[in-house]
């Protein structure tokens, strides 16, 4: 049966109850000041469309199980927030809690078409109960939008927007009517959170508990859901962590409890242990994760020979120094060995015992990890293995016998792309039928043999021909008929491909575009340059491009280039068979080498515009011109020329 919601626990609740006892017992004073007018057209808006209330329905998922793989965060949408998923006490029973880490907007993405199978076609209504939760304790208003990507294509539709507006109402049931769902297709919906009242009043962004999931069919009735499902990997649904403008990492060594906040120009940290002290090494990078309200994040190191000194501030203080490494969103950082040489000296008994963070804003960092700098992949002339879904306990193997398609695709420098999760971030691949035996291929010293290191970052791990046959030997039709998967914690993995190693380079100058536009397939929009822009694009330069689109893939198109409208990173999608840029569906990235080749060397000639096509809806959130130091220090000099 439902469940009934009465209210959230924990500080909302004792907010509720302090209300309550100031009232006496009486109806509590109305708090819907705190509502925005964004929130109150989200509102008007539910009124207006609404066709229906919802029905009194048994749950399809109540949660009470503790399952949750068929839900994931998506982290590509605009202003994502890489938030986290549990299972708490919710008034009295089991919920989801969404947890916002970074302060952003907060998109949960449920796979439907997992939960229901063939019964997806018949699904007519999404209903479930929400609730919000803020740090301070008070009640403060909040919405979002039930989105439903549909058919073959996933196509997006906004079936109805939800919000939480009143403390009285907090949970309440949210529905939306919804239509187009195909068997066999990876249809799913996801539930946002896009404005926040207490985000805006500077008490921090809400969390939002789901519960009662009801997915009813056309008459009302409640569709039986199999809870024990994975989310999968659909097209287009990009959960993964934002790797742009990073280095690649392995063998990495976490500085463990490393977490740190302060306020701007302020500087927190931790003395290093002598395992983080013995991992910074040449050709090494420190990688953090934060958030700091201006987006920026170095290293501080406090103790030095030389004296207290910044690294990877860049020009924020006016030093000049170089930058560290951020991705585009603003969450990962990275600071290279080299970086810190180049102001402290290769000695590193000279850098002091203690590392410290800090920005110009305001910021927290959740952990520091180092590791041996590596190739960012981005995998092109993929084939998917078809079907390969497994998991296991730690120390366990589950995989599947290797198609055709997938043995004639690992040839020399090929790679394997495995999706996953794990309890220790780890991941590897066992060959269990290879002529040279029982095999691990990039399990690196887990298991004490001393071998090389798969490329993992908690969410993809990447293993190349070359650490399989290193191991196999370099005759595949040595290698078994099986391919399984390993970590020494439990492991899920949500599908293998093997591709040829495109690769992102790691920028950390940037040239905004100030690019915000969609359109429709084989449709174009885009920007006016800049003369700061052009006279950026010199070789070594990059175009990078945040964006989604429904088939994963995004080029640029050159419309007022002297040599003609032009497309440039296209690959074989029009027919031109042209080179394909390195694009992962949520980020593509393309040298100003691979615009020449169609182009010409000579920038005058290109046109002032750059505009964004794929071959299926998409949309650009974000693009710039990124440089390297050195690339940029040689634009300037040219420049003063």
């Amino acid at each position: 049966m439902r469940k009934v919601k009465r209210i959230v626990t924990g500080a909302l609740a004792s907010a509720l109850a302090l209300s309550l006892t100031a009232c006496g017992g009486s109806k509590p004073a109305d708090t819907t000041e705190n509502t925005t007018e964004s929130a109150k057209d989200v509102i008007a808006s539910a009124t207006d469309t609404a066709k229906a209330g919802p029905v009194d329905a048994d749950p399809s998922i109540d949660f009470e199980d503790g399952k949750f793989d068929f839900v994931k965060i998506n982290t590509n949408k605009g202003g994502a927030d890489n938030s986290e998923l549990s299972i708490e006490d919710f008034g009295g029973s089991k919920a989801l809690k969404v947890t916002n880490v970074d302060g952003g907007n907060m998109f949960l993405g449920i796979n439907v078409s997992a939960l229901l199978g063939d019964a997806v076609a018949d699904l007519a209504t999404v209903q479930f109960d929400i609730g919000t939760e803020s740090s301070d304790g008070n009640f403060y208003s909040t919405s979002g939008v039930i989105y439903t990507y549909t058919g073959t294509d996933l196509a997006e539709t906004k079936a109805g927007p939800w919000s939480v507006y009143i403390d009285t109402a907090n949970p309440k049931t949210a529905f939306a009517e919804v239509s187009g769902f195909v068997a066999g297709s990876d249809n799913y919906i996801i539930i946002s959170k896009e404005t926040d009242v207490a985000a805006d009043k500077g008490v921090g962004a809400q969390n939002f508990y789901i519960d009662n999931i009801a997915l009813l069919d056309a008459d009302g009735n409640t569709l039986t859901a199999d809870s024990s499902v994975a989310f999968g990997s659909p097209a287009g649904f990009s959960a993964g962590v934002d790797r742009s403008n990073l280095f690649g990492v392995k063998k990495a060594v976490n500085f463990e409890d490393f977490t740190a906040s302060a306020d701007a120009w302020a500087q927190d940290g931790k003395d290093m242990p002598q395992e983080i002290i013995a991992a910074l090494v040449p050709g090494s990078v420190v990688e953090i994760n934060y958030t700091s309200e201006t987006g920026n994040m170095w290293l501080v190191f406090p103790d030095a020979s030389n004296g207290w000194t910044r690294v990877g501030v860049g020009d924020t203080d006016g030093s000049g120094q170089q930058y560290s490494y951020m991705n585009s969103s603003r969450t990962v950082a990275q600071v290279t060995f080299e970086q810190i040489a180049a102001v402290l000296g290769e000695d590193v008994s000279k850098w002091g015992a203690r590392m410290q963070c800090e920005s110009d804003g305001p910021w927290e960092v959740t952990s520091i990890k180092v590791g041996e700098q590596t190739l960012n992949y981005a995998l092109q002339d993929v084939v998917e293995f078809e079907g390969f879904e497994a998991s296991a306990d730690a120390w366990a193997q589950d995989g599947m016998e290797m198609p055709q398609e997938i043995i004639d695709a690992l040839v020399p420098e090929s790679v394997v792309e495995i999706s996953y999760k794990s309890e220790t971030g780890n991941m590897w691949l066992v060959m269990p039928d290879a002529e040279a035996g029982w095999m691990r291929v990039g399990v690196g010293d887990a298991d004490g043999s001393g071998q090389g290191y798969a490329v993992c970052d908690g969410e993809k791990a990447f293993v190349t021909y070359e650490d399989l046959a290193e191991i196999c030997g370099s005759d595949v039709s040595k290698w078994g008929a099986r391919m399984q998967c390993e970590s020494d914690g439990a492991w899920e993995v949500y599908g293998i491909r093997v591709g040829m190693p495109g690769q992102f380079v790691p920028t950390n100058k940037y040239i905004d575009l100030e690019a915000s536009v969609s359109a429709d397939a084989w449709a174009q929009d885009g920007v006016e340059l800049s003369d700061e822009a052009i006279a950026a694009l010199v070789p070594g330069s990059y175009i990078n491009v945040q964006y989604t689109s429904e088939s994963g893939e995004l080029w640029i198109v050159l419309p007022d280039a002297e040599a003609g409208w032009m497309r440039v990173g296209v690959g074989d999608a029009d027919g031109s068979g042209q080179g394909y840029a390195a694009y992962n569906g949520s980020f593509v990235q393309i040298p100003y080498e691979m615009i020449a080749q169609y182009c010409g060397d000579d920038v005058s000639k290109w046109g002032k515009r750059i505009q964004f096509e794929a071959s299926t809806p998409w949309s650009v959130s974000g693009a710039y011109i990124g440089l390297t130091d050195e690339v940029a220090s040689t634009a300037s000099a040219g420049d003063a020329e």
